[in-house]
């Protein structure tokens, strides 16, 4: 049966998709996140806000969120996953534990998790605790 050039390219996605030649993924655009656009959800007396998730121009996986702890809170158990982390402190009191031992940061402090570390974040202080997380890569291993 003859096709005609129209028909051919109507069919070329769907063919490459099965040969497993899916097209790439549109990458992250620049762009500005104002604070009180983002998406809100609620966890509890913790609150989380999606900041952005994607790939770069060169593929590489991100993703970032800021969270809110309640005193006394953790947003899960200690974890481990194969992408790294880095959580920035914005105010208050966190504990930060990588494998076992643990760190106080403040207001402006930083922790960086390497891929499989096992990790987890707690509200020492006696208000909310604010930070940022920055997920570098993907769970593929």
């Amino acid at each position: 049966m003859p096709y005609t050039r129209r028909e051919l390219c109507l069919l070329l996605p769907a063919l490459t998709a099965s040969a497993g030649l899916a097209a790439p993924k549109p990458s992250l655009p620049s762009k500005a996140y104002r604070f009180e656009e983002l998406p809100v959800r609620q966890n509890g007396a913790n609150v989380s806000r999606a900041i952005l998730r994607g790939e770069t121009h060169k593929g590489f996986p991100i993703e970032a969120h800021e969270t809110s702890l309640a005193p006394g809170g953790m947003p899960h158990p200690p974890h481990h996953h194969s992408h790294e982390e880095m959580f920035l402190v914005r105010e208050g009191t966190i504990e930060v534990t990588i494998s076992g031992k643990a760190s106080r940061l403040g207001p402006g402090g930083v922790a960086y998790i390497a891929s499989n570390e096992e990790h987890g974040i707690k509200n020492v202080g006696a208000a909310h605790a604010q930070y940022f997380v920055i997920a570098l890569g993907s769970e593929e291993a």
